[in-house]
């Protein structure tokens, strides 16, 4: 009972503390303004959370694992990877794992778009640290796929820049609502551009 009371108030607090940092930020976001949205005592909060970067950290926590995960399971198939075909799978089941993370936390992703470009201090600090968690596993994919002659010798860190930029562009706008195209066709698109444009034997500067 007691553990049933705990999780229902730390998923109140993380409910709340979402609709805030969405509304204001995650920085204007007060620790007392989460504990009124979320209908707890400010004492309750503490027995949750060290500090408003652990709340942080624990709302990110799914889609960070989740992103892990894919990047795993791409690295692993890169290892096997011998065709350009072969390469382009790899990246379209990278695209559904990770489309189907925006589908399942569209508010954590939208938070995530939302302060990843901003200075990673106090307790959006977190958001820095996932942030460059992707670039470093995108550009360790880069770099498996250029291994194996698969890629372009292109500066990794350049290219995966531009991917994730394109990437989160993208999702923004499909987050607002606008119309992107068929959200089922948008990753297989994209993937076809990066993989023309960076595929070995392709065109050069």
């Amino acid at each position: 009972m007691r553990d049933s009371r705990r999780k229902a108030r730390t998923e109140a607090l993380c409910a709340a503390a979402l609709a805030l940092f969405l509304e204001h930020g995650i920085e204007a976001v007060t620790i007392d303004q989460i504990t009124r949205r979320a209908g707890v005592a400010k004492g309750s909060f503490y027995r949750s959370f060290e500090d408003k970067s652990r709340l942080v950290e624990a709302l990110f926590e799914p889609v960070a694992q989740g992103a892990r995960e894919a990047f795993s399971s791409a690295a692993s198939g890169l290892s096997e990877a011998r065709s350009p075909e072969g390469l382009a799978a790899v990246y379209r089941a990278l695209a559904a794992r990770l489309g189907g993370l925006v589908l399942a936390e569209p508010g954590v992703v939208r938070l995530y778009l939302q302060e990843c470009r901003a200075p990673a201090v106090g307790a959006r600090a977190p958001v820095g640290v996932l942030a460059r968690e992707f670039q470093g596993s995108a550009v360790a994919l880069t770099e498996a796929a250029q291994r194996h002659g698969l890629l372009r010798l292109v500066d990794p860190r350049v290219s995966a820049a531009a991917v994730i930029g394109a990437v989160e562009h993208l999702l923004v706008r499909f987050l607002q609502g606008e119309d992107v195209g068929p959200p089922e066709e948008v990753p297989g698109a994209l993937i076809a551009l990066v993989l023309d444009g960076l595929r070995a034997g392709g065109p050069t500067a």
